[in-house]
């Protein structure tokens, strides 16, 4: 009996740790899903459009967008608010992310800090960001984005 009670309690033990191990596994997951909307929304600004870059963010009214001194509420604002400050090409420039630190809060949600720049022919505007992503359907989805710019 006593054997019968080491077993029991070593299998709970092994369990633990399997269930333990897995949530690593899926942070890890959870983390290379965000990093791969970034890299798709990067490539959709450096093709110069706006409309797949928003793919990346809720399409919802409850989207928060913060910068500059202003906060926008909703996609087709922000949409329009990156239309009014980014015309053409050559003022959207190259868009770089770099920096970029992912913390998983929950299975479906996940904070992101990171650094943005811009490369244009006569100038590199740069500054910080934090996005949060929720997973919403088959994907993950800014719901709030936080985004200062440095002096340059």
């Amino acid at each position: 009996m006593k054997n019968m009670n080491i077993i029991i309690f070593l299998s709970i033990i092994i369990l633990f740790c399997a269930c333990n191990n897995e949530s690593v596994l899926n942070e890890k997951k959870i983390t290379k899903e965000i990093i791969s909307v970034l890299k798709e929304q990067e490539q959709a600004w450096n093709e110069g459009n706006i409309e797949k870059f928003m793919e990346s963010y809720v399409r919802s009214d409850s989207l928060h967008f913060a910068s500059g001194g202003s906060v926008s509420y909703g996609w087709q604002t922000t949409l329009e608010r990156y239309k009014r400050g980014y015309p053409d090409r050559s003022v959207m420039g190259k868009l770089i992310y770099s920096n970029l630190e992912v913390t998983v809060i929950s299975k479906d949600a996940a904070l992101v800090f990171g650094k943005w720049e811009l490369n244009r022919e006569n100038d590199k505007p740069w500054g910080l960001f934090t996005l949060l992503f929720r997973k919403i359907g088959d994907g993950w989805r800014i719901v709030a984005d936080h985004t200062s710019s440095a002096a340059y």
